[in-house]
């Protein structure tokens, strides 16, 4: 289970421009919400309208996405006025896939259109991926980042830990099995490799990789690849899907690739003033999941935060 406080807590704050000065440094030194009010309401504007929430898990603390930020997700949007849409810039590693499915359900169920955008600043990984995939558009930069879906499995090694693909764990099983059954030579090679397998977890991960293929088909299906057949829409992300192609979980796919995914990517202008505002957003936002709080959804008028131990 992730090590982290979940001291959560909701609160409005209007900064006044008669603050006394140490309490705007003291602002600014925590990047409390009042320092990142503005810039929702500049990027607002850019988007004719749109309210904008902001969705990020620390790359720092041991976080991951969880049904938890689905209901910090519903808690907030529930407050906003969301009749011309909504707008939801993402940042995270990732985390559980179905709670990814119970994010995408509640921003399209809130949202007065049906559907929402996704703006990528950074990264959005693994199942921040999967809640694009519930968008209509996703906006990103050349220098934003999407990546694998596949699931992962965490070891532990000596001191420290290691993650697995089960895409690979279940080939390497299956080419051993295969092996050995076509083999006209000494087979206890292949049996001895077998017996560190067991039949019912490959079950289970194969599970697991079906789950996950069956999340991305549902979410993509109902906006973005509408009208597209399952098998149409596996073989279009199939680079997300296993890391024959980009070899390693935390592999980058920017935006061209996305693009030829047939993902509708909307790609902003480096120079633009949108991005100006959004990166800037970004990396306050992101200082402050790194070293003040775990978790944080917000928008212009409210803060949902998880506070994080690093130990």
């Amino acid at each position: 289970m992730p090590n982290y406080d979940t001291i959560i807590f909701i609160y409005t704050m209007k900064r006044k421009t008669d603050d006394p000065v140490f309490a705007n440094i003291l602002m600014e030194r925590d990047q409390g919400h009042g320092t990142r009010q503005k810039l929702f309401l500049d990027i607002e504007k850019e988007l004719e309208g749109i309210p904008l929430v902001t969705f990020f898990t620390s790359f720092n603390f041991p976080v991951g996405i969880e049904h938890t930020d689905a209901d910090m997700m519903e808690d907030v949007l529930k407050k906003l006025d969301l009749s011309k849409g909504l707008a939801l810039m993402i940042n995270s590693p990732g985390g559980d896939g179905l709670s990814s499915e119970r994010i995408i359900n509640i921003c399209k169920n809130y949202s007065g259109t049906g559907e929402f955008i996704v703006i990528i600043p950074g990264k959005a990984k693994s199942a921040a991926t999967m809640v694009c995939f519930g968008a209509s558009k996703i906006y990103m930069s050349k220098t934003s980042e999407l990546g694998p879906i596949d699931p992962q499995i965490r070891l532990k090694k000596g001191d420290s830990f290691m993650y697995l693909a089960l895409y690979n764990i279940i080939k390497s099983y299956e080419n051993l099995l295969k092996d050995a059954n076509t083999t006209s030579g000494n087979i206890q090679p292949y049996l001895q490799q077998l017996s560190n397998y067991d039949a019912r977890e490959i079950e289970e991960f194969r599970r697991e990789m079906d789950l996950t293929k069956d999340v991305a088909i549902r979410a993509l299906s109902k906006v973005m690849m509408k009208g597209k057949s399952d098998e149409d829409i596996l073989e279009s992300i199939k680079v997300f899907l296993t890391p024959e192609t980009t070899k390693s979980h935390g592999r980058s796919i920017f935006s061209q690739e996305a693009i030829s995914c047939g993902l509708q990517i909307v790609e902003i202008d480096l120079r633009s003033r949108l991005w100006k505002l959004v990166y800037e957003l970004y990396v306050r936002t992101n200082q402050f999941t790194t070293y003040q709080v775990a978790k944080c959804i917000e928008s212009k008028d409210y803060s949902f935060v998880a506070a994080g131990q690093n130990n």
